[in-house]
């Protein structure tokens, strides 16, 4: 019997076979619902690959500023001061329109030296944030300390 089909038959001689409309219904809103929940996720996943490719970003501009710290420690023979017109001009002219491109609202001079402690920088480079959602803060940032050699002691 290749043709067996399974067939009820009820009181008052009605015949039910297959599903009922409101049963298709029903799992096309759960499969709608699924669908709306990957939606979800996928743009999670791009707004967290976004933010992971800024701080990429964020972290080659550290090192940036890193090289240009040691750039002037090769120049000078001595700790750089990053609070000088040539070293502001520079972050202002040079570094935060290069990496101002890539990273929107980057601080100009995100280096300061630290308190007491010779050729030691804190570097804390800073963004805005356009993808963040509403309940994270839209302003982003990354904090390094770079201890360079202090050649002015007589090492």
């Amino acid at each position: 019997m290749s043709g067996f089909q399974h067939v009820v038959v009820r009181k008052g001689g009605r015949r039910d076979r297959g599903f009922s409309l409101i049963e298709a219904l029903v799992a096309l809103l759960i499969l709608a619902i699924g669908l709306l929940g990957v939606a979800g996720m996928q743009l999670k996943a791009l707004q967290s690959t976004h933010m992971g490719y800024q701080r990429t970003i964020a972290t080659l501009a550290a090192q940036d500023l890193q090289e240009r710290l040691w750039q002037g420690l090769a120049d000078d023979s001595a700790c750089p001061d990053p609070s000088t017109a040539d070293w502001e001009d520079q972050m202002k002219n040079e570094w935060a329109p290069e990496w101002g491109q890539w990273l929107p609202g980057i601080g100009e001079n995100p280096v300061s030296p630290r308190e007491n402690d010779d050729c030691v920088y804190d570097i804390s480079v800073s963004w805005d944030e356009g993808r963040a959602t509403p309940d994270e803060s839209s302003r982003q940032s990354f904090s390094y300390t770079v201890r360079l050699p202090n050649l002015g002691e007589g090492a």
